[in-house]
């Protein structure tokens, strides 16, 4: 029965291939067809070739990351539309983002858990922002901060 089914897929190959026949040689209708032929034993083989598909395709299931690089690369171009940045810088500011992410978080978990709250709310994130960063940065941080809170509420 296979080669009936290899035989319908030649036949409707050169069918396909028709039109193009009569404008281009027939040595490169037929790397055509070889092509269509080899992708799906390609396709095969990378999933786990001897009808193993199943098995190793759990195993190698690509796991998503999350990243800041569309927002920084965002806030960038309203700050310096005409600059660019290259994917080490972004790798950088990806990871300072991260810390500073982090920094926050556990400050203002450390403040929950010192007036015995099991909620982290505004309150603490703006304590924390203060705590944390220096100076004027930490005001317009805050100043920021309330300004996106104050929208999400009233929306």
């Amino acid at each position: 029965m296979a080669p009936k089914k290899d035989e319908k897929k030649d036949a409707a190959a050169p069918e396909a291939a028709e039109p193009k026949a009569e404008k281009e040689s027939k040595p490169k209708a037929d790397k055509a067809a070889k092509k269509a032929k080899k992708s799906p034993a390609k396709k095969a083989a990378k999933e786990g070739g001897d009808g193993e598909k199943g098995d190793k395709k759990k195993g190698k299931k690509k796991s998503s990351v999350e990243t800041y690089k569309l927002y920084i690369y965002k806030v960038l171009k309203q700050v310096h539309p005409d600059t660019g940045i290259s994917s080490k810088a972004m790798s950088i500011m990806n990871s300072f983002i991260n810390d500073i992410f982090e920094k926050v978080a556990t400050e203002a978990s450390k403040l929950s858990r010192y007036n015995k709250k099991p909620t982290v709310t505004s309150r603490e994130i703006q304590t924390a922002v203060r705590l944390v960063l220096p100076g004027e940065l930490a005001k317009h941080a805050v100043s920021e901060g309330t300004k996106a809170v104050t929208k999400f509420t009233s929306g």
